[in-house]
């Protein structure tokens, strides 16, 4: 008889944050400097090459992509949003 494991996967959910911007748009590097998840520029790259930021639900590995209103940026389970 094979017994079967009983436990329970806990799930972390995602913090949700808004940041206004005053701009038509934002770069992706700087949006993520705005947010204090990168100290500096070169950070912002690394992040964002080893694709470890996703813009709107997928993974982008684009510095320069454009950033409007109702976009949303996650990184390490927060979601930023843009307002």
């Amino acid at each position: 008889m094979i017994k079967r494991a009983n436990f329970k996967l806990k799930v972390k959910e995602k913090k949700v944050v808004e940041k206004t911007i005053t701009t038509d748009f934002i770069r992706l590097d700087s949006f993520l400097k705005f947010c204090d998840v990168a100290q500096t520029g070169g950070h912002a790259k690394m992040i964002i090459q080893y694709g470890d930021a996703k813009v709107n639900g997928e993974v982008c590995t684009q510095r320069g992509k454009k950033l409007r209103t109702g976009d949303e940026v996650e990184f390490e389970n927060v979601i930023y949003r843009l307002v």
